[in-house]
């Protein structure tokens, strides 16, 4: 029997042809009119001003770092609870991350504990909607703003959420998307930079194209482009913004699948968690992206012990993540706030269940089966 992948990109059908015509001309290198029609879908999607892609979601935080004037000795209060490019995004702009519990019911960074980790270093607030399951952003806009913070948003797993207050990506300073594989829109390595603002473009523009203010040059703006600023090479090729274009017109068709296959997985598994002392995602209000489906075991024994036996049936569950307090690389280049109790404990008895559009009923009916096997 196959084994059931934990992730699965999405194939859009137009990624062929916009590739193709892509090879079919000699503008193959970034900025061409598939990275200009895949910019603006995505600002369509969000909302945001001003949208610039990136070569993936790793650099469009390393941008958003340094737009929000984050140097070095600063500090930058964020999650432990999270992927490592939002604490090496700091890193690399000579800062040190400052790592803050979370809240078990969302697996985002706890709001009401943010404010102890506020010192006179503090630069910004880095937030990170795990799962596509909104932060609290009321409440850190409003301990921004008492403390003349800066706040960035990683939506690397909310693209298209909305909620009352603004689509998220939108919400704080800058935001930033990731387009990775693993993600439900992709474009095999790429991301991007939400920001609303018109003075946070040209730093953007010259920091995207290696410090030069090449962009102002291709608009007939300067006769000739030179170094001005910081900056790298962070503008991805036409060939990924073509397969980008094509996902993100296939949007709604992605977030039907994926949300047939979460939908299932809530509905077949609530008995059986209820039973069995397994905490399931329950997102407030039911607000998601249908980006991960997460639960709970009893221990973290029990945990290791039915992910040994989903794989040894063919079934590619796993976790997310190793907190970055307790990791090599946060314990040196960072410091934690607090405890981190529930962090710890949450990582520990955390199991992912597969999920990507396209999963047949099959492929979801023996995910479920497997779990409660094991």
């Amino acid at each position: 029997m196959d084994p059931i992948l934990f992730s699965r990109p999405f194939h859009s059908p137009a990624e062929i042809e916009n590739v193709a015509a892509v090879l079919a001309t000699d503008h193959v290198h970034g900025d061409g009119p598939f990275t200009a029609s895949a910019s603006a879908r995505l600002r369509d999607l969000t909302g945001a001003a001003h949208a610039l892609l990136t070569k993936s979601g790793t650099h469009a935080l390393e941008m958003a770092v340094r737009l929000v004037g984050v140097r070095p000795g600063d500090e930058v209060i964020m999650p432990s609870f999270t992927f490592s490019s939002g604490a090496t995004a700091i890193v690399a702009a000579g800062a040190t991350p400052v790592f803050v519990d979370m809240d078990p019911a969302t697996g985002n960074i706890a709001v009401d504990q943010i404010e102890a980790a506020i010192t006179t270093r503090t630069r910004a607030i880095e937030v990170m909607h795990y799962g596509g399951v909104p932060v609290d952003m009321a409440g850190v806009l409003a301990l921004a703003a008492s403390h003349n913070l800066r706040v960035i948003e990683d939506n690397a797993h909310g693209l298209g959420v909305a909620t009352p207050a603004g689509v998220l990506g939108t919400l704080g300073d800058v935001g930033i998307q990731s387009f990775h594989d693993t993600k439900n829109v992709h474009c095999g390595e790429g991301g991007a930079v939400l920001f609303g603002t018109d003075a946070l473009t040209e730093p953007a523009e010259v920091m995207r194209e290696k410090g030069t203010n090449r962009s102002k040059f291709l608009r007939g703006q300067v006769d000739k482009y030179t170094w001005v600023d910081w900056g790298s090479s962070y503008l991805p090729s036409e060939l990924n913004a073509a397969v980008l274009d094509a996902q993100l017109a296939s949007f709604d068709t992605i977030q039907a699948g994926r949300f047939g296959v979460w939908n299932a997985y809530r509905d077949e598994l609530a008995e059986w968690a209820s039973a069995n002392d397994v905490v399931l995602m329950d997102p407030p209000g039911g607000v998601h992206a249908a980006h991960v489906f997460w639960l709970l075991l009893p221990s973290p024994a029990r945990r290791d012990e039915v992910l040994e036996r989903m794989r040894a049936e063919g079934v590619q569950a796993t976790f997310h993540y190793v907190p970055l307090h307790s990791s090599p690389a946060g314990m040196t280049y960072g410091r934690a706030s607090g405890a981190m109790k529930n962090t710890d404990d949450f990582a520990a008895r955390q199991l992912r269940l597969p999920l990507w559009a396209g999963m047949s009923e099959a492929d979801i009916a023996r995910v479920i089966a497997t779990l409660k096997k094991a």
